[in-house]
């Protein structure tokens, strides 16, 4: 097996990275020693500079809701190492890969099940990165990079299947979170007029991120807004289409990031023609990624970040990730 290797990487040397074996929050999450992986012939192997804990990353690790045990694993966990988002550069690859080189600096997101870059290095076919990996936008840097991922990619999947017209009018619920502050500048660019939900606390925050009208959700109960939109994202999962209905204008579009609560609604509200739920998913990563690239390169949009932990901390980020109350992104860096 031969391998074009990086200047950067001595591959006889050792590694850091949160490994657990069983499921819990955080479990027994808990930082190891190990050798880095080798890339087999059709391999990248992507050294982490930064990820994020994320909500994704919470329900793998939990294990819950236990649906998801489906693809993760139904009584211990199948990886280890889990992580779903990256930012970094190609350390080596196998001597088949064509689309990369030693050097490239990129940025990633392998899907709500996660990858493995929860850790300083991990390895991923060439035929997963060329569909989950773009080239960094050269204006920002690693950090900031890693918070345009897993929130920022929820959001855009949901932008660019709606496609959003100028002078419409959406309500984003949990405005200040990864997905959410995504929302509102992506919702900015197309001219939407936003109604934002989120504590007074967050108020400069979310202005700035170019809300027309906010809603203290402390103070008021925004489902009893006079305003009616042509789209309602609950970027928090903490609401229904039930209560969230008369928000929406006739043919107004309710999305949720918890499917579950909403479910059975986007298999019936389709058949009416009228109001509907939608999921949008994330059909394509790579699409997402190269509008959000765009759009930070442009300067319309700027990711939000909460707090910054080294990986050696990473149970401390779990803990607080999984509390509700962040804004925008959690960062992990890799770098001892």
């Amino acid at each position: 097996m031969a391998i074009h290797a990086s200047s950067l990487l001595n591959l006889d040397s050792k590694m850091k990275a949160a490994v657990r074996s069983k499921y819990g929050l955080p479990g027994n999450l808990s930082i190891k020693e190990l050798e880095i992986p080798t890339p087999n012939d059709n391999e990248v192997l992507i050294r982490v500079h930064a990820s994020t804990v994320n909500r994704s990353d919470c329900h793998v690790l939990s294990g819950r809701p236990l649906l998801m045990r489906l693809f993760t694993g139904l009584f211990e966990p199948r990886s280890s190492i889990i992580g779903s988002d990256f930012t970094g550069e190609i350390a080596a690859t196998g001597s088949n890969v064509q689309l990369f080189k030693t050097g490239d600096k990129i940025m990633g997101f392998g899907g709500g099940f996660g990858c493995g870059s929860h850790a300083q290095y991990f390895t991923l076919p060439e035929t997963k990165a060329a569909k989950t990996i773009l080239a960094m936008p050269v204006n920002i840097t690693y950090e900031e990079a890693a918070a345009c991922l897993e929130g920022a990619v929820y959001a855009a999947s949901g932008i660019l299947q709606f496609k959003p017209i100028a002078g419409q009018k959406a309500l984003v619920y949990g405005a200040t979170g990864a997905i959410g502050s995504s929302y509102v500048q992506f919702l900015k660019y197309y001219q939407v007029y936003i109604t934002a939900v989120c504590s007074a606390e967050n108020i400069p925050l979310v202005k700035s991120l170019g809300a027309d009208k906010i809603i203290d959700y402390k103070k008021d109960d925004f489902t009893k807004d006079n305003e009616r939109y042509d789209f309602v994202f609950d970027a928090v999962g903490k609401s229904s289409f039930i209560k969230c209905k008369k928000l929406l204008k006739e043919k107004g579009i309710y999305t949720s990031s918890n499917g579950a609560i909403n479910l059975l609604w986007v298999l019936i509200t389709p058949l009416f023609g009228k109001k509907k739920v939608c999921f949008p998913g994330t059909k394509s990563i790579k699409e997402g990624l190269i509008f959000i690239k765009a759009l930070v390169e442009k300067g319309n949009f700027k990711p939000v970040i909460d707090r910054k932990y080294p990986l050696q901390k990473i149970a401390e980020a779990y803990e607080y990730v999984a509390a509700g109350q962040k804004i925008g992104n959690v960062i992990i860096t890799m770098d001892a």
